[in-house]
């Protein structure tokens, strides 16, 4: 709709994961490396974490491109963790292209075994990604484990990635797992962008969508503060801000783009709702300097109240005592 209006080839802010729109920061480019460098030096078990939006997906999908480039390379992809161990089973071996349906476990695993030892046989790689990993049980994450004990005595001969959030960590940190974590060979976690990379992803999307950066800019940079407040750097709210910001500023003829328009996109989307805004005095549950001024002065308060009440012969207290009380 606003593609001609901004002179953009394609639409800059998809949600859907594309490697085309990578934005290789620093600690994306090391998880890649790590996740590749686990799956061609047969390493066994790597771990990527990250909060929900930061990419996790977007680099799987890198990671399976450079892979596909080279024909010694098997995977399943896994992105359906809502399973029973048997249907687990079952969806690694379809993937795989053996036959899944109406086999039991024991049929299954005699399967998938032979089929991986077979092609560590004749030097090819077999990989087992798994997405949504923090989702699994820990009886399914045991049946990776007695896959992984497919190995010679030099490699191992099914490579696992597991993707998750970061409840992963926890769950692997479990003493039930303490055998899978001690096969773990690399771990890495995505964080969410800082504004100067909030800036280069914006700007980047633009550019590789066929916008001109020697006319006037689309994202002011007041504009761009605004999304990263917003977003908190997590690169899908990123997309969904800039997207629904692109679509109001068109329908107002707008070529730039201001911060108030994505305050009322952010408003719109309730995003505004999650940002962290300055204590309040009076906040609930929070201290703050008054709160704790008043506190000392009530207690000092109550203090001379009980020394006069002690001193009072008849027990009587001569002045009367006012304690000041917090209003909210």
């Amino acid at each position: 709709m606003y593609k001609s209006f901004y002179n953009l080839k394609r639409n800059p802010f998809e949600l859907t994961p594309d490697p085309f729109f990578l934005f290789p920061t620093p600690r994306h480019n090391e998880a890649l490396a790590t996740l590749y460098h686990g799956v061609r030096g047969h390493k066994g078990f790597v771990v990527l974490t990250g909060e929900v939006g930061t990419g996790k997906t977007l680099l799987l999908r890198c990671l399976l491109q450079l892979l596909r480039q080279n024909n010694d390379v098997a995977y399943a992809y896994i992105f359906n963790n809502r399973l029973s161990p048997v249907e687990f089973l079952q969806y690694i071996a379809s993937d795989f292209g053996l036959p899944a349906s109406g086999r039991n476990k024991s049929e299954i695993l005699f399967d998938l075994s032979n089929f991986v030892i077979g092609r560590g046989s004749k030097k090819l790689t077999t990989v087992l990604v798994v997405d949504e990993a923090h989702h699994l049980s820990a009886d399914i994450l045991e049946e990776i484990r007695l896959l992984t004990n497919l190995e010679t005595t030099q490699e191992k001969l099914l490579q696992v990635l597991l993707v998750g959030q970061p409840e992963l960590n926890d769950k692997l940190d479990s003493s039930t797992l303490w055998q899978l974590k001690q096969r773990i060979a690399h771990r890495s976690q995505l964080a969410p962008l800082d504004l100067n990379e909030t800036r280069g992803y914006i700007e980047r999307r633009l550019h590789l969508a066929g916008s001109n950066s020697n006319g006037c800019p689309v994202f002011l940079p007041d504009t761009i503060a605004a999304v990263y407040r917003h977003s908190r750097g997590i690169p899908r709210l990123i997309n969904t801000i800039c997207e629904n910001a692109l679509i109001t500023a068109y329908a107002r003829q707008q070529r730039s783009l201001t911060p108030e328009i994505i305050e009322s996109v952010t408003a719109d989307l309730r995003l505004n709702l999650n940002v962290a805004q300055p204590q309040r005095e009076g906040a609930p549950g929070e201290l703050n300097e008054t709160d704790v001024q008043r506190a000392a002065k009530n207690l000092l308060d109550l203090y001379a109240y009980l020394s006069r009440l002690s001193s009072s012969r008849d027990g009587e207290l001569r002045t009367p005592l006012t304690i000041r009380s917090q209003q909210t």
